[in-house]
């Protein structure tokens, strides 16, 4: 490491060449003031505020650009700095209200107080909503302004508060040009930029258009950023003292952002994005800053509800959990009760819901929505690697040579992973995008390759032929640290590049192209989601992947790797820690008779050997009577699974039904029995997100009404059937549960947990967490490649249904809409099903965009709107899985992948018609 000594104050500082003079009085403790200059921002030195003074150097130089040099003698707080600072302060209150700056009583000012030292003034003194935070009151306070010299010349603008989320004042704005800096450096989108010139200059859009016009994703980086109260949120406005801050882990997606939740009266009034942590470094997407108000919801269920008579009646929480256990007590030790867990839960609550299933119970009927989603992956990569998980860690990616986002709109699901992958674009990386729909990703890709839904395999395995033929493959990795090559050499034989273009779509020249891209420029990182799994050969797909990074040599290594991107979050965790029916925790075999042996030691049981009925196929064991009872905590098949008419059939032919949710949903209306849970604002508790971190989820606000933490209820249940081994007090003595049994969670603590998350294999309270797998061999010992042929999606166009669709996400919602539909804003911007189809096929059947449609495939109907696009290619349409009122899930194939019994979700063959 460079260093360089210099001396600020008399104080000697050292810190690594390269770093600026601010930086160093930052690490020195040595307070300089600033407005433009913010730590995720190329250093700009606009507002002059910095200033220092350096000896044998001319002027006064802005601290924040000026880099450190070795024997450099610096000062901040002369006499003369002071007076410049304060000419410069004064002169940016010309155009900004000041009597906020220089009140004495402003701590503890609220909206419409008359100011004792201004009372002679009809203006009230709090003309700033963000009074009491504000970046200018800090630096006022610090140069000791009381008294403004020049005077204000108020540009009366009017305040725009048309926008979902926060309102712009920009009569408070200073021009520091944060935000607009942050929306192009971080956010990669450049949605906003300075307007008009000189005294009249301003942050805006071109031509005056709305937000959402101009491609702003409202993820608040912009709010977040703002010194002053120019931009904040309308939840937060005048609340400038919360009772108290928070920091938990979001409950949407699978990146585990940090965010601090800062409560007043028991509500959540605004949201930071946590900067020091691993995870997400100060960022966020749409639903993480603004998207929890479903936590306030007045349609939160608060009592448990009985079904009598066809009809809900609020019931106590003891005579539901009698009738429960009366009724569950009939099924035990049989196959006739299965329970369907949560990946919107904990992971203590995961354990407790598999170890019910297993222990009182005594079946291994348990699964959850990781069946619809990563099971594939879990298969795959435990076949070829030995473990079924992300091999590397979020914030690598940045580092990456080349990227190859296979199957996965990243910057719609994953908006925080999708910032690394600019970061990593602008670095110099190659990007590489297949995606049959032109995703956002397409405009700063290297090469887009647009291949047909479900050709996945002859893609890559194209791909492989090519970094074979072309001996652009690392042979001594292969050699070293893999078996099988030549039997998968042997099949590639299959994919010529004429066959290959002739599958795909795509052009042979382009295909061979990419794979040289993806071969020379490594470190190189594969990332993929559900465009790869949810098909009837998604397995395949994810060992086609596989058989990818071995050949490179991309795994084991820093910032490559393969890397799917779980969709919600706590996916990866309920997978951990046993929510399915062939594992309990870590993956630890049900069939295997010693580590079942060491199971029912420890729950003092005996444990049944036989695996479990998937997900996939516990409705048609519900539809033909070998399921009679369901316990199902947080999910929503109804809305989730594919042809959502036979799951909902079959709920109905359950004797019983316990539903565990939040909100009265789809499912829970089928119930006999509804109970209320908590939100993640309400429990304590632990996610494991995408990279295998485990981070705390803490406890923000009281229950609301009579809603109980899933945990307890799991635990109230089980002793109320006489079970032992639930008597814990607390998610932590769960937790060391967990870590006992489970030796990739072995060294995991909640103390350990307060200072940020671990990665797993984390084996003993010593152990660092794991950054990246696979270093020095696989899981499993050698990596296995995987011979493979093309199978085509089992449901393909014909004349009567002669296109195909394919599902996905927005990022304004969230999977069934269960949370995000509870969000006014969000639903203001994204608050109906689209269907997006080419303008080609909209034109040959007489579609308008705009147009209501009725989209029909084997399995049902549903109507939407029509959005005629580009994105979608000829031949494809596509809508996302939010919309109960146009349930895409009617329409979707069950079939499954014979391995990881994974539905077709992504292709099946329908017909779209105008509605007139």
């Amino acid at each position: 490491m460079d260093i360089v000594k210099l001396t600020i104050d008399g104080k000697e500082v050292e810190v690594e060449r390269g770093a600026t003079v601010l930086d160093a009085t930052t690490k020195a403790g040595i307070y300089i003031p600033t407005l433009c200059y913010h730590p995720d921002l190329t250093p700009f030195g606009a507002c002059r505020m910095c200033l220092v003074e350096i000896e044998k150097m001319r002027g006064f130089p802005p601290s924040c650009t000026t880099p450190a040099t070795d024997g450099m003698v610096v000062y901040t707080d002369t006499e003369q700095i002071q007076q410049l600072r304060q000419g410069i302060m004064e002169f940016i209150l010309t155009e900004h209200p000041h009597p906020c700056l220089t009140c004495h009583r402003r701590e503890r000012c609220e909206p419409f107080d008359v100011c004792l030292r201004h009372a002679a003034v009809t203006e009230r003194c709090v003309l700033c909503p963000k009074n009491g935070r504000c970046e200018l009151q800090q630096v006022a306070d610090y140069l000791k302004l009381e008294e403004i010299t020049l005077p204000y010349e108020s540009r009366k603008l009017p305040i725009e508060r048309d926008e979902p989320f926060f309102v712009r004042d920009y009569n408070l704005c200073i021009l520091c040009g944060r935000c607009i800096r942050i929306c192009a450096e971080v956010r990669g989108l450049g949605a906003i930029a300075f307007i008009f010139r000189g005294h009249q200059a301003l942050p805006g859009t071109a031509f005056g258009r709305s937000l959402k016009d101009a491609d702003c994703r409202f993820c608040g980086a912009c709010v977040d950023a703002c010194p002053t109260g120019a931009l904040m949120e309308k939840s937060a406005r005048w609340y400038t003292c919360p009772d108290r801050e928070v920091v938990t882990t979001c409950p949407y997606c699978g990146v585990g952002c940090q965010l601090k939740l800062e409560i007043r009266d028991e509500r959540i009034i605004r949201v930071d994005p946590v900067r020091d942590n691993s995870t997400n470094w100060g960022q966020a997407c749409v639903k993480g800053k603004f998207g929890l108000d479903f936590v306030h919801s007045p349609e939160r269920l608060t009592s448990p509800l009985i079904r009598e008579n066809g009809e809900f009646r609020e019931a106590s929480w003891d005579e539901a959990l009698d009738l429960i256990a009366s009724k569950l007590s009939q099924y035990q030790q049989g196959t006739e009760f299965a329970t369907i867990s949560s990946a919107k839960c904990t992971n203590e609550e995961n354990y407790l819901v598999q170890k019910f299933a297993r222990a009182v119970m005594g079946t291994n009927n348990v699964d959850h929505c990781a069946r619809l989603c990563h099971s594939p992956t879990v298969a795959g990569l435990a076949t070829a690697f030995g473990s079924g998980a992300m091999t590397n860690s979020n914030n690598e990616i940045r580092d990456a040579g080349c990227i190859f986002a296979i199957g996965t709109n990243t910057t719609e699901n994953h908006p925080v992973i999708a910032l690394e992958i600019v970061r990593a674009v602008n670095n110099g990386a190659k990007l590489l995008v297949a995606n049959p729909c032109e995703i956002d990703l397409c405009r700063k890709a290297d090469i887009w390759l647009r291949h047909r839904p479900g050709t996945d395999v002859a893609l890559l395995m194209g791909m492989a032929r090519v970094i074979v033929d072309e001996d652009l493959l690392d042979k001594e990795f292969i050699e070293e640290r893999c078996e099988n090559f030549d039997e998968f050499k042997d099949s590639l034989k299959a994919f010529g590049l004429d066959r290959v273009s002739q599958i795909t779509g795509v052009p042979a020249a382009t295909i061979a192209e990419a794979a040289r891209v993806y071969a020379t420029h490594g470190p190189s990182s594969i990332l993929y989601a559900m465009g790869i799994t949810q098909h009837s050969h998604g397995t395949d797909n994810v060992l086609a992947v596989a058989n990818l990074a071995m050949l490179t040599g991309s795994v084991g290594k820093p910032s490559s790797g393969i890397n799917p991107l779980r969709g919600q979050n706590n996916v990866q965790g309920a997978c951990d820690l046993g929510a399915l029916p062939n594992v309990y925790t870590g993956y630890q075999q049900v069939a295997n008779a010693e580590v079942r042996a060491k199971f029912e030691s420890a729950w003092g049981c005996t444990l049944p050997a036989e695996p479990g009925i998937v997900l996939t196929d516990m409705f048609h064991a519900m539809d033909e009577g070998r399921i009679k009872a369901l316990y199902l905590m947080g999910e929503n098949p109804v809305l989730s699974d594919p042809d959502a008419k036979h799951v909902e059939e079959a709920l109905k032919k359950l004797d019983f039904l316990v539903v565990q949710d939040i909100f009265l949903t789809e499912t829970g209306r089928l119930a006999d029995v509804v109970l209320p849970g908590v939100s993640f604002a309400e429990r304590e508790g632990t996610f494991t997100n995408t990279e295998r971190r485990v981070q705390r989820v803490r406890k923000a606000i009281d229950p609301v009404g009579d809603s109980k933490p899933d945990w307890q209820i799991i635990c109230q249940m089980a002793k109320q059937m006489g079970a032992k081994g639930f008597a814990f007090t607390s998610p932590s003595e769960i937790m060391e549960e967990i870590a006992e049994l489970t030796p990739s969670y072995g060294g995991i603590t909640y103390a350990r947990l307060e200072n940020g998350g671990l990665q797993w294999p984390c084996p003993d309270r010593k152990h660092p967490g794991t950054k990246y797998l696979h270093a020095e061999k696989f899981t499993r010992g050698r990596g296995r490649f995987a011979p493979l042929e093309y199978k085509p999606p089992r449901e393909e166009p014909d004349g009567d249904y002669p296109l195909v669709l394919t599902t996905g996400r927005s990022l304004y919602q969230f999977h069934t809409g269960t949370m995000t539909r509870k969000v006014g804003g969000l639903n203001i911007l994204r608050g109906e099903e689209l269907v997006e189809m080419n303008p080609q096929d909209a034109g040959a059947l007489g579609i308008a965009d705009g147009d209501k449609v009725q989209v029909t495939s084997r399995r049902g109907k549903v109507t939407a709107k029509a959005k005629v696009t580009e994105g979608s290619p000829k031949g494809v349409v596509f809508m996302s899985i939010h919309f109960a009122e146009s349930a895409v899930n009617l329409l979707t194939n069950p079939v499954l992948d014979p391995v990881a019994k994974i539905p077709e979700l992504k292709v099946c063959a329908v017909r779209v018609e105008r509605v007139t």
